[in-house]
This record gives structure tokens, sequence and C-alpha cells, in this order.
């Protein structure tokens, strides 16, 4: 799930799987590999969900200062 910095939703179109992730690690790659073009769609944090539960998050895409 990508939102912005107030936790709402930020629809997003940047190449991710329709169908989702085969796996934890599969997603996990998939967002250090496309961070930056998130934050720049206007994404400021994510959430990685499976079956609708979340796993975890949010995790801020922004670097750590």
């Amino acid at each position: 799930m990508f939102e912005d910095a107030a936790g709402d939703p930020v629809p997003v179109d940047v190449g991710q799987p329709s169908d989702g992730f085969p796996t934890q690690a599969d997603a996990e790659t998939w967002i250090g590999e496309t961070w930056r073009d998130l934050l720049d769609a206007g994404v400021e944090q994510v959430r990685l969900l499976e079956d609708a539960h979340e796993v975890y998050g949010p995790m801020s895409l922004r670097p750590a200062e």
C-alpha cells in the first residue's frame, strides 16, 4: 500500500505486478529498486500487506538523516 506523509493512500502505477508479489522478499526487493520513483510519484511511506493483513509498516521511503 502506498501512502502520503499523512497515511492517506496514493494511487500510483510504477510497474508493480497487478497480482502482487510471490514472496515478501520479492516485494522488498522491488521497493528497494523503485523507492525513488515512488517518492517522485508522491509516495512517502509504504505498508507491506499479505492477503489484506499488514505484515509491516508504515516504512518511510525517505533516507535516514
